[in-house]
């Protein structure tokens, strides 16, 4: 059936239609698709109608394009969560059936900066547990963490024994994770972290910042964690007010 026939926006129709064709595995993930031209013609639309589809599904994550080289299908993403979900990554990998790992970079006290003792006030912090570790799922790497927590919080040794920072920081601490203030940042290739979770040149990253809260107001862990944004993706849900 020609998309025409359908009464709706064409770039809509065109969109619904790339993506039931990666769906049903004509277009295979990381596969260049065909050229605009051929593209367009096989739709039965302009190209400027196209390239509007395809700058759509570039925002969705659903494609890359590279100038000069062509558009390419992306992975789909293993992990998805609702951003409004307050989870450890260890709980968003087990829950996708995959076996949850950590990799230890290092683990030190370290002396709190400036921003660090703003950040954890009204805590009084003179020193810091500072981890750094790279999160596996099914033993490949999918997240890079680095995880700061008040000396007096947690001793290092524990922190150097935790699989799930959150379990042990609960366990030892007699407080329970409430919530987090997180921002979100997407960021291209990283010198130093992109490597080690294996990405490719042109794989973004998905960067959360978080502090989180005990349920009585008392930051305990400060966590930067560099997501593959090919394996992790991020949603919310928003309610009218």
């Amino acid at each position: 059936m020609s998309i025409r026939q359908d009464t709706r926006h064409l770039y809509l129709q065109v969109i619904e239609q790339i993506k039931r064709d990666i769906d049903n595995g004509i277009f295979l993930e990381k596969q260049k698709l065909p050229s605009e031209f051929q593209l367009s013609k096989s739709l039965g639309v302009s190209r400027a109608t196209l390239r509007e589809a395809l700058r759509i599904l570039e925002e969705e994550g659903v494609v890359t394009r590279r100038h000069g080289v062509g558009t390419f299908v992306n992975p789909k993403p293993l992990f998805t969560s609702g951003i409004e979900e307050l989870d450890s990554v260890t709980g968003m990998i087990a829950k996708s059936g995959m076996k949850p790992g950590s990799q230890y970079l290092s683990a030190e006290i370290i002396e709190a900066t400036e921003e660090d003792r703003k950040r954890f006030s009204p805590l009084e912090v003179h020193n810091i547990a500072k981890v750094e570790r790279v999160r596996t799922a099914d033993e490949q790497p999918v997240v890079y963490c680095t995880d700061k927590i008040p000396e007096g919080l947690l001793p290092i040794d524990h922190v150097r024994e935790a699989d799930s920072l959150f379990n042990v920081l609960e366990r030892y601490t007699g407080k329970t994770i409430g919530y987090a203030v997180t921002h979100i940042e997407p960021i291209g290739f990283h010198d130093r972290i992109s490597p080690i979770l294996n990405c490719e040149p042109d794989q973004a990253l998905l960067l959360l910042r978080q502090m989180h809260y005990s349920q009585d107001d008392i930051p305990m862990l400060l966590s930067s964690n560099y997501f593959r944004a090919d394996k992790f993706s991020f949603h919310v849900l928003r309610k009218r007010v």
